[in-house]
């Protein structure tokens, strides 16, 4: 009986360590793996290949200008209309308002059968003319790119996360496609282009996200990134083709093993930014950006004197109340950096 418990104990040891191997090599940890299972986002993507509904003008035959556009991704599959929550369109607010000479792309692969009846915090992001929604043919769209043969095969289809998965392939697409500026859907943009490419910051990079990045046109690193996010796709893991693809590409390029040594020297004038220029709040600490209290909001707003955007960790914090006019920090950048959208969710006391 001691010798059977013995080669338990043995067999039970050598899988922990094969389990642990096999998570540091590729660089992800458990809510990585197990987080995106909780939320139930094993959506449908079926609607992606009915295009004869579609009422947008197609992103296909679109002049992209190159390098100094900005890219939104919405890949829901919605029904009949775009559905975008205030803070959604607050995001692409803040980008047009801050760079009017740049284009911004809202990327939908969904079709749109009525596109009147946008909500009001969403019709009116067309008040911009430097703002457009553009309908993506997903049969279409990666022709000619390193993914062409990858979506033929229906690797897509073979995700556990097939939504999320089309966005990681529509940023790292268009990037390699066009060059320009990537932004999540909730990110509040505070600088402009011009501002992000001249940012200052000193002190090093202690991790790698893909909520915020910007590549010029033919970049080597947009194609080792879209490559690599082809060559060790991995559907059954949810953060390792996204943020993980950039990580590892990054690793590559600058012929690094830590992200720590990712200088601007190493990485041939790529810069990564540390977490304070675009996530000044920790995942941890996301309901910072809600707190009521006016003394503590004021003290949470210092902390993004010298950032370039925010991160909202919408996966915790969209359920989270913002009131009009209550001074909360979030309150206080959506009245700011998306006015237009801000104007229309009614007055002081008004809940969104």
């Amino acid at each position: 009986m001691f010798r059977i418990k013995k080669i338990y104990f043995l067999i039970t040891f050598v899988l922990c360590c094969l389990l642990i191997a096999y998570l540091h090599e590729i660089e992800v940890d458990f809510i990585w793996i197990f987080w995106p299972s909780v939320t139930a986002e094993s959506i449908q993507i079926a609607c992606y290949e009915n295009n004869s509904i579609n009422t947008l003008q197609s992103m296909q035959y679109e002049n992209v200008p190159k390098n100094t556009s900005f890219f939104f991704v919405e890949t829901s599959c919605h029904d009949k209309f775009l559905q975008l929550n205030p803070r959604q369109s607050c995001a692409i607010e803040s980008v047009g308002l801050l760079n009017p000479s740049a284009t911004v792309y809202l990327l939908i692969p969904s079709p749109i059968k009525d596109s009147s009846k946008f909500s009001p915090h969403t019709k009116v992001l067309l008040s911009y003319n430097n703002i457009k929604f553009r309908h993506v043919d997903m049969s279409k769209f990666f022709i000619s790119t390193p993914l062409e043969k990858w979506y033929e095969e229906g690797k897509l289809k073979s995700s556990k996360w097939p939504r999320s998965h089309a966005s990681d392939i529509l940023r790292y697409t268009a990037l390699w496609k066009y060059g320009g500026t990537y932004v999540d859907l909730d990110i509040v943009l505070l600088k402009s282009l011009e501002g992000i490419l001249n940012y200052s910051g000193q002190e090093s990079p202690k991790n790698v996200a893909a909520g915020l990045m910007s590549f010029s046109h033919g970049h080597p690193l947009a194609d080792i990134a879209i490559k690599e996010l082809r060559d060790r796709f991995k559907g059954y893991l949810w953060g390792y083709n996204g943020p993980l693809v950039i990580t590892r590409s990054l690793k590559k390029f600058c012929g690094v093993s830590e992200v720590s040594e990712m200088t601007k020297e190493r990485c041939h004038g790529f810069t990564v930014y540390p977490p304070k220029a675009i996530y000044p709040i920790h995942w941890k600490d996301w309901k910072d950006y809600f707190t009521t209290d006016k003394e503590e909001a004021d003290k949470i707003m210092t902390k993004f004197n010298e950032s370039l955007a925010i991160h909202l960790w919408n996966k915790f914090s969209y359920n989270e109340p913002v009131t009009i006019g209550s001074l909360q920090p979030y309150d206080r950048l959506a009245a700011k950096f998306c006015p237009r959208v801000y104007s229309t969710l009614g007055g002081v006391g008004h809940v969104f």
